[in-house]
């Protein structure tokens, strides 16, 4: 990666939402390996995970993904599920559109 120092303002924000992503699924993500590691375990030994700890494995839906970003505090995000926040019904009155706020 260049210097962070050489990086235009875009390419900074840019950055910090892929961060902001990263962070906020890095736990989903290290669980499912596990998980996936177990069920391996539990299958070359000839059994199932839910055999061996009584307990099934329950598929959560996995959490949104942000779409939208609040051109405000880029950190302020919504993944276009649910009640539409504040920010953005604010931005689209003012004349933006969903692209506009899109990441």
């Amino acid at each position: 990666m260049d210097n962070i120092n050489t990086l235009s303002l875009k390419e900074l924000k840019e950055l910090q939402l892929q961060v902001v992503k990263a962070i906020a699924t890095f736990e989903d993500r290290k669980k499912k390996i596990a998980l996936v590691e177990l069920q391996e375990m539990a299958r070359a030994k000839g059994f199932t995970l839910e055999e061996l700890t009584g307990v099934s494995v329950v598929r959560r839906r996995s959490p949104a993904v942000a779409k939208y970003a609040n051109p405000a505090d880029a950190t302020d995000t919504w993944s276009g599920r649910g009640r539409k926040p504040r920010w953005f019904l604010q931005a689209l009155a003012s004349g933006h559109t969903p692209e506009d706020l899109s990441l």
